[in-house]
């Protein structure tokens, strides 16, 4: 099991994603969820993904190269897919650290 850290960027955009996501779900009276609302709990599957097994095949995990490491150049960044097939397609990018049993939450975005 990994402890999650966060740089304040990926905390800020998953907050973000969260009061859209509370501001939709205390407004309806449907019982489909909206796609804020959707896209909240796949990033918290995906989150739950990560502090478990971050090599989880859902995941599709694999090496980013265009964000650099926060702390140390010779690490790598890692893509997380929090959706799939669809546009603008949601991504985590973390990356271990920094220390040991520790992932830390780089960004949460659309896929650039």
């Amino acid at each position: 099991m990994f402890d999650l850290q966060w740089t304040d960027e990926a905390i800020k955009a998953y907050k973000n994603i969260e009061k859209q996501s509370n501001k939709i779900s205390s407004k309806k009276q449907k019982k489909k969820s909206s796609k804020q609302e959707g896209l909240f709990k796949q990033i918290n599957k995906t989150l739950k993904h990560l502090k478990t097994n971050p090599r989880h095949p859902g995941l599709k995990t694999h090496p980013y190269s265009s964000l650099e490491h926060p702390w140390d150049d010779k690490q790598k960044v890692f893509e997380a897919y929090v959706q799939n097939k669809t546009p603008a397609a949601y991504r985590i990018f973390w990356c271990y650290g920094p220390n040991k049993k520790q992932i830390t939450i780089i960004a949460i975005t659309a896929h650039p």
